[in-house]
């Protein structure tokens, strides 16, 4: 307490000691501080002897780390709001607010580390997966599923250099994008690793980076981009087997093939002569001649939907230990992914960052995983303790009860009332369930029509508006390219 930068805010800390830095702590929703303690070690986010978090500042390392989560729980939220936030319970706490500015909040966040994010989402994610049901398909074994999506930056010159918009879009008229490849736990749904790159990375090559987080034992579950030959070849030797779609392109004959049942049957592929773009000549080289992959079919067919023929590619190739039905439901459960993906993007609000340069946008996206990962930890824990299906429980459902009840416990005068809150927050989560809907169709349709409003084809500066523009639009909607 002996910096002499904020000297009226350091009098009402000294005064009040641990009390006032612990309230202030709880005033945020990602901390819920003696609850979640077990999800984020507490060491991950003690402040160092030296560098730049050493010092006794107005947002230490833990507020601002907790802050950080809390501005991604809540979508569109600015830093202004956290900092009023913040403010407004620690007139309640009774010592006088910061200063009103979001300045030191906003450096504060710059001045989180990286690395001690990345070891968070690592944390929260391992925490979800001790309380999450074990696997009983496939021996038991832990399935991991990959996939990789994109998310849009805010259009800043360092975000465009770094990670440039797509190139059918004119300079000015479009975003740039951050493209991301993420290993999931199927079991509990949680984010163990992510990698980012531009947009142009391929897939494939980001997802090689993963491999030093995949153990001897499991299973790989993606689509048909990662069921190829140089994965199918590579992992094996790693003790990692693979269950993906087969490519499109691939065409399968069962005739030529030693066939194990119905539609299931072993093949051999042989490396190509073309060297694959994403390896080294040195890895290539490497590669087996050869090698055997289990081919398996069947007709998916959901109720007012064209039926559907699928076709799985895998090296789990033993018919009796790993059945043909527990793979086919295997990669059935592969739509939890996309959920995952579709809570992370629509509900949370990750489609698009709001951070202006690509340091700062990493830690937001991080940001973004390790709020998710702790709303899995909680649903996770409300399954254990009253024994409630985790594959039913509302991802959205579970973000709004935790943002009520947020405010509850951090206002709770004792330590009896903020157990009860928990408890009812916990009984609340394992009651939210969804109805069992299966074979529901969801289409990806847009209800609500745009407003009549034409395109930005042009940077900002050079758009001609036409004032009488509605006229155009009344009859042709569509049709904007003549406006300008």
């Amino acid at each position: 307490m002996n910096t002499p930068f904020f000297p009226s805010f350091r009098c009402r800390l000294a005064a009040l000691g641990r009390r006032t830095a612990h309230r202030m702590r709880q005033s945020t929703l990602a901390q819920l501080h003696q609850h979640l303690a077990d999800f984020l070690p507490p060491a991950l986010l003690s402040a160092t002897e030296q560098g730049p978090n050493s010092r006794h500042r107005q947002f230490p390392l833990r507020l601002t780390f907790e802050c950080f989560v809390w501005q991604m729980l809540h979508p569109q939220t600015s830093c202004r709001e956290v900092v009023r936030h913040v403010q407004t319970l620690g007139r309640l706490a009774g010592y006088s607010p910061a200063k009103p500015g979001d300045s030191a909040y906003v450096q504060a966040r710059q001045r989180l580390p990286h690395q001690r994010m990345a070891q968070a989402l690592w944390a929260a994610a391992q925490a979800a997966e001790v309380r999450a049901p074990k696997p009983t398909l496939l021996q038991g074994r832990t399935v991991k599923a990959v996939d990789g999506s994109t998310t849009q930056l805010a259009d800043t010159p360092q975000n465009q250099n770094a990670y440039p918009q797509p190139k059918m879009q004119k300079p000015g008229c479009g975003f740039p994008v951050m493209k991301f490849v993420a290993l999931f736990s199927l079991s509990s749904g949680a984010i163990l690793q992510i990698i980012v790159a531009s947009l142009h990375a391929h897939e494939l090559r980001l997802f090689r980076r993963l491999w030093s987080w995949l153990k001897k034992g499991d299973i790989v579950l993606g689509d048909r981009a990662f069921g190829e030959y140089t994965t199918l070849a590579a992992l094996p030797e790693r003790g990692v087997d693979v269950v993906a779609r087969l490519h499109q392109k691939r065409k399968v004959d069962f005739r030529k093939a030693r066939r194990l049942g119905i539609k299931d049957a072993l093949f051999i592929w042989t490396k190509g002569w073309n060297q694959s773009t994403i390896l080294s000549p040195k890895s290539w080289r490497v590669l087996p001649g050869e090698i055997t992959v289990r081919l398996l079919r069947f007709t998916a067919q959901i109720r007012g939907c064209r039926s559907r023929r699928v076709t799985l590619v895998t090296t789990l190739l033993d018919p009796k230990l790993y059945p043909a039905h527990e793979i086919i439901d295997l990669y059935a459960r592969r739509w939890r992914l996309e959920l995952c993906l579709r809570d992370l993007k629509s509900t949370m609000g990750m489609e698009q960052l709001r951070c202006k340069s690509p340091a700062m946008a990493q830690k937001e996206l991080l940001a973004y995983l390790i709020a998710h990962n702790l709303i899995r930890c909680l649903m996770a824990e409300a399954m254990i303790r009253y024994e409630s299906n985790l594959q039913r429980m509302s991802f959205k459902g579970t973000l709004d009860t935790l943002r009520q009840y947020s405010a509850a416990l951090a206002q709770a005068r004792h330590g009896k009332m903020r157990r009860q809150l928990w408890e009812d927050l916990l009984c609340n989560l394992a009651r939210d369930l969804v109805p069992l809907r299966p074979h529901r169709l969801e289409a990806r349709a847009l209800k609500r029509r745009p407003k009549q409003y034409p395109l930005l084809n042009r940077p900002r500066r050079n758009f001609r508006d036409i004032a009488h523009r509605n006229k155009y639009w009344k009859n042709n909607p569509r049709d904007y390219r003549r406006l300008n």
